[in-house]
């Protein structure tokens, strides 16, 4: 049987559970209401609903100390499920790979140590199955790792002051406009162009940039920032301050003729790190 570990891992990389999900059980369990959780939490109920419902990325660890406190429950499975959330999705789909090889290890020592017979686990087919996951071989090969990439251009970032975001109504992944980028291998990546000078003179308006949620983000990167209550973007270096219990992020222009805009976790619901920009000559 897997370890407790490894259920977190295998089932998170499957989308279940999360977060929002993870707090939305608590809380029905506990026979709290949004708003009530809301006010002893000392947040929004809009800013809940939207965890809840997987329209936010999970909230700081402090926050999820205060929610864990306010609903009489250990804070260790959210806060778990938030790191996991947080790993790169190239380190969560091996961890997941991992797990599933030591699993499928396990079962095969299981029956060569019961006497089990191989040939009845070759005509069942799940001798195959078990070979299949310790191999690997639902892992993409070389060449597909090497193709370039059609990210969907969903529209535009201001590098300017913080404006309205729209993805116009398109799903996620699906656009009118793709750009080819090698090197990518981000199936949520997407790009967007750039509308402002705050970024001068490293990023000019009209710029392409391609951003992935896969890759970590640290205190000086590049990012597609996503802001409540608004439903804003904007496009900012950005900086991680504060203690680890009041964490704020400054929003940083590269142009100096405007001012940074320091905003608390909460408020900061996506941060989507540039890694490449296109550019008309």
């Amino acid at each position: 049987m897997p370890s407790a570990n490894e259920s977190v891992s295998v089932s998170a990389e499957r989308g279940a559970p999360s977060v929002g999900r993870a707090l939305r059980r608590a809380r029905e369990r506990a026979g709290v209401s949004l708003e009530a959780l809301a006010k002893r939490a000392g947040c929004a109920k809009s800013y809940l609903s939207a965890i809840e419902n997987g329209r936010k990325g999970p909230p700081s660890e402090a926050m999820l100390h205060r929610l864990a406190r306010a609903l009489d429950v250990d804070a260790d499975e959210l806060l778990a499920l938030r790191r996991w959330s947080c790993t790169p999705r190239e380190v969560r789909r091996e961890l997941t790979g991992l797990a599933a090889r030591n699993v499928a290890a396990r079962r095969l020592a299981e029956i060569v140590r019961a006497g089990g017979s191989l040939d009845e686990a070759h005509r069942s087919g799940e001798l195959a199955r078990l070979v299949e996951a310790l191999s690997g071989t639902n892992q993409p090969g070389p060449i597909e790792a090497t193709l370039p990439m059609e990210v969907p251009l969903i529209n535009k970032v201001s590098a300017g002051y913080p404006a309205d975001f729209t993805d116009l109504g398109y799903p996620a992944r699906v656009a009118d406009e793709y750009v080819r980028c090698p090197g990518i291998n981000d199936p949520d990546a997407f790009a967007a162009r750039i509308v402002g000078d705050s970024m001068m003179p490293e990023y000019r308006e009209g710029d392409i940039v391609v951003f992935s949620p896969a890759r970590d983000v640290a205190s000086g990167d590049d990012c597609f920032v996503r802001i409540e209550p608004d439903h804003e973007s904007t496009f900012k270096r950005v900086y991680f301050e504060g203690d680890k219990g009041a964490e704020l992020i400054r929003l940083q222009p590269i142009n100096n003729a405007y001012p940074p805009k320091i905003l608390p976790r909460e408020q900061v619901v996506g941060l989507y790190r540039a890694v490449s920009v296109t550019r008309m000559v």
